[in-house]
This record gives structure tokens, sequence and C-alpha cells, in this order.
């Protein structure tokens, strides 16, 4: 049984926290409506990935409502391949060029001081909106709204708002203009579909606040007023919104502008006012997300032919696209089950990123490993990270040092699939039983998606699918003879090799088909052993 806590179900949009409760939000609206009266111009400035994009899209839809002129709004995002992560110098040039007064960060900023201190000493003020870690001082600005700041008091409702995405963080912003008075009540709801993408797609803990601006986010997404979203949810077969179609057809091909090219493609999208424009955008990015895979399962092939190893963190270098290097280290996560590290060459040195699990932290692991490489930052579990050709063995050494020294055991149980619920009776999983468990939508962390087991099945038909025949389909038999269809897309070769007449024990999570009008249940494989 899981402990969902009262209203989980049904939350209240009145429960909101109140945006005062972050750091410096009066200072951000007393600036606002100075830029607003003064008619100065904004550079709204955030990042390469879903989050960022949602999350400028949000700041500047809000400076639209509050009266500030379209015209005088600009949108910079980082491009992944020459910037890397954070503020560029490229701000304060452009802003400096264009009389800008105002740069507002979103999903970026708290440790980019050096960029903030040159943009202050040209007289032009800088808000930080952000939800990453900050580090042991602030950047000058007018004000840095961030949970995360080392100076706030942990309640129990910073606790909730430490756990906004960046997109989220905007949203409170408006919420508070919204109570300030500087656009109608109700209006602010109406960017909840971008909070709800940026709070999945960035992977947030789905409790608290996250679930009541993601509830209403689901309502807001299933009318969007936004041409870009209704295209690209058509284009990529969305039949169903959830968390499933946000996290493995929505984001991915928004994430897959910045991973491929430049994510002023998905910006485009979100901000398209014809369908025309949409369309066009929305198979651009179609055809960017097809390409990202292709790069990723070759890169992934090809580390398998190599070998990764016997170290406890896995550490691989090779010509691979510089934008699908963290999704290939989760999948190396995944397959290997193990912390990874996948490193491509960029202009001289080796650029990468790394993904853990469990109780090793990847940015401890690169403070202990920092005279080995040139920069890096991030997550516990996720980071980016720059080395030196020459320093690649000593990184290696010094990461599976650090690792070893922590004594880390059954760190696997942290991969491991775990039933909610054993099912023997297929009868038991029912249309109306699926009806039910969209209550708890949308799923993510610490909200997951219900996991069932199907135990001791008998496996009546099993093939293979797709043109390279890597998906896997079974029918399988309960002790009643009913039976259940069952898909693996991507399945492992183990599975891949599985006959007809074996029993297994299957965990699954459940979905709704529909073929020719009629409506069933299937499973889509987790495990299998």
């Amino acid at each position: 049984m899981r402990d969902l806590g009262e209203g989980f179900l049904c939350p209240k949009y009145e429960d909101c926290i109140t945006p005062w409760a972050l750091p410096d939000m009066r200072e951000v609206v007393e600036r606002l409506k100075l830029a607003r009266e003064c008619g100065e111009k904004i550079i709204i400035y955030g990042d390469y990935d879903v989050d960022g994009v949602t999350a400028s899209t949000v700041m500047y839809d809000l400076l639209g409502l509050i009266g500030i002129a379209k015209e005088n709004v600009e949108i910079m995002l980082p491009n992944r391949f020459l910037d890397g992560y954070g503020m560029s110098k490229k701000v304060v040039q452009r802003a400096v060029e264009t009389g800008v007064k105002l740069v507002i960060t979103v999903d970026c900023g708290s440790r980019n001081h050096e960029v903030i201190e040159e943009l202050g000493e040209k007289k032009i003020d800088v808000i930080v909106t952000d939800h990453h870690e900050c580090g042991e001082t602030l950047p000058r600005a007018v004000a840095v709204v961030n949970p995360k700041r080392r100076d706030v008091v942990e309640d129990d409702r910073m606790k909730e708002l430490r756990e906004l995405c960046g997109a989220g963080v905007a949203f409170k912003v408006a919420q508070a203009c919204m109570e300030e008075g500087m656009l109608p009540a109700g209006q602010e709801k109406w960017l909840l579909d971008l909070v709800l993408i940026g709070t999945i797609c960035d992977s947030m803990v789905i409790r608290g606040e996250n679930r009541r601006l993601c509830y209403y986010g689901v309502k807001v997404l299933e009318k969007t007023r936004r041409a870009g979203l209704k295209e690209l949810m058509r284009v990529a077969g969305v039949k169903k919104l959830g968390s499933g179609a946000i996290g493995f057809q929505i984001g991915p091909r928004l994430n897959a502008a910045g991973r491929m090219e430049t994510a002023e493609k998905a910006l485009g999208l979100l901000m398209a006012k014809t369908r025309m424009t949409a369309t066009s955008l929305a198979l651009e990015l179609e055809s960017l997300n097809s390409q990202r895979k292709d790069q990723q399962n070759m890169a992934v092939r090809e580390i398998g032919e190599r070998g990764v190893g016997g170290d406890k963190v896995i550490v691989v270098a090779g010509e691979w696209h510089e934008g699908v290097l963290g999704i290939i280290a989760g999948r190396l996560v995944e397959e290997y089950r193990r912390p990874a590290f996948v490193l491509a060459e960029v202009d001289g040195v080796y650029k990468g990123s790394g993904r853990s699990f469990g109780d090793f932290n990847l940015a401890e692991a690169l403070t202990v490993c920092d005279p080995y490489i040139v920069g890096g930052g991030g997550h516990a579990q996720a980071c980016g990270i720059k080395i030196e050709k020459t320093k690649l063995e000593d990184f290696r050494r010094a990461v599976n040092e650090y690792y070893q020294s922590l004594k880390l055991e059954g760190q696997e149980r942290f991969l491991d699939v775990r039933e909610d619920i054993v099912v023997d009776d297929f009868a038991e999983l029912s249309l109306e039983l699926l009806e039910e468990l969209r209550r708890l939508e949308p799923f993510g962390p610490g909200n997951e998606e219900p996991v069932f087991l199907l135990s001791n099945v008998r496996v009546a038909d099993a093939s293979k699918m797709g043109e390279e025949g890597r998906h896997l389909r079974l029918v399988v038999w309960d002790k009643n003879g009913r039976n259940l269809k069952l898909v693996k897309f991507g399945a492992p070769e183990e599975y891949l090799n599985i006959k007809g007449g074996e029993v297994a024990n299957i965990w699954v999570q459940l979905e709704e088909n529909e073929f020719r009008g009629l409506r069933s249940v299937e499973g889509r494989i987790l495990k299998i052993r």
C-alpha cells in the first residue's frame, strides 16, 4: 500500500503553496513592475533541455500577460555544443547591443557569478529563477529565486518547493504576479501545460506541490491552446495523455532539438502561432528524434561489442554524437547495472555525461576527482564532465577507487523492479481497473506507475517484431486459461529467446489497446524471470 496522503487523488489548486515562500519573490515582482512601467527591453535566458525550453516559454508568456510588449522581450538559449550548460558570456554582448536593462534566467544562473557580475558592470539587472543546487555564495543579482538556496530554512513548505523544476519556479513567479493583481486571477493556470511537461521530463518528484501543479497541468494540456503542442502530439501519435505520452513521446521530441542541432526549434514549436508553422516544426523534431535514436542505438551496440570491462564504474570514450552521450550512459546503467560515464572527443578534450543510481553521488565523485577533470557539475545521478585526453585513465582509476572506498553494498536493488500487486487471475486486469489507475496520473518519482507481477504464467506464443526483430510480443495464459498480450520494445537477447510453453514470472505495467473500435488491456513488460 502507498501512503499518498490526504487530497492526493483530487488536489485543490487553492492549496498551492504561496509563491511568497520562495526567497526574493518580492524583489522579482517589484522589478517586473519597473520594467513594465519603463518599457524596458528584457532577455530571458534559458537552457537547451525540455525544462529550460518550457520554462523560457512560461516566462515569456507571463511577461506578455502582465503587459510587457512582446517586441521588448527576447529569449536566448545556449547551444549545447558551443556554450554548454549555464549562462554564456554571449548574453552580455547581446544585452549591450540591444539596449537590454533586465536579464531573467530560467532553469539556470545560480552558479553563473562571473557572467552576472559582468552584466552588473554594464548596469544591466539580473533576476535568477532556477532550481539547481547553489554554491556557498549567491551571484550578485537583483533576486535569486531558487528553493535550493543554502540560506533558506527548510520547513515542510520548502521541502515541497525544492522539488520544483525550472518551469515550476517560473510558474511561482506567475502566481506571485497574479496575487499582486498584475494579471487576472486564473490566467496563470494556462501555463500549467508547460509546467507539467517540464516537471515530468526533468524527473521531479510528483508529490506535494508538484502533484497539485501536474494534476491541473494535465487538464490544461488536454485543451491546450498551443498549436505547437497540438501538432507535436498528432505527429508523435499520442492517443491518450499521461506521463507515458509526455515522457516517451512529447519530451524526447522536444529534447531532440537541443541534442541534435539547436533547442531553438523546440522553442519555436512551443511559441508557434499558426498550424502551418507548428506542423513544419513538429515534423522537423520527429526527424531529429529518429536521428537521435539511430545514433544512440549505434553507440550502444558498438560499446557492447567492445565490452565495458570489469570496473565498478564504467568509463568509455568514442566517436559518438555529443548530444546523445547522456542517453547512452543511461542505457549502460540499465544494461550493466553500474554507474557509467560516456565521453566523446570535442575540441581536443573528452566531453561527456555520467549517470548513476542508488548511493553513488556523481556530484560528490566529481569533487573527489577534480584534479583529473577540466570541469563538470550536475546532480547526484546525472552530470556533465570535461576531461583532458591524457587524463582519461587517471580519471577512470580515481573514480573507481572512490567508488570502492565507499564500500557500497546491494546497489542493484535500486534498479530492481518491484511489484505493487501480484496477479494470478487475468480477470482482475479490467478496463475499469485502468480507469481507476488513471486517477493516479501523472506518474513519476514519488508516484511511480503501479507494477503488476504476473505470477507463474505460461507463454502461449512468443514472436519478434520490428524490422530488426528487436521487439518482443508474448501471449500468456493464467491458471484459468485466460490470455493476455504483452510487449517489450528493445528487448534483451535473453527475452527474445523465450519459447512457447515456458512458465515465467513477468512484471508489467498496464496499458489500453484499441483496435478497430475494440478496447482491451495489455501489458508492457518490465522484467521476465
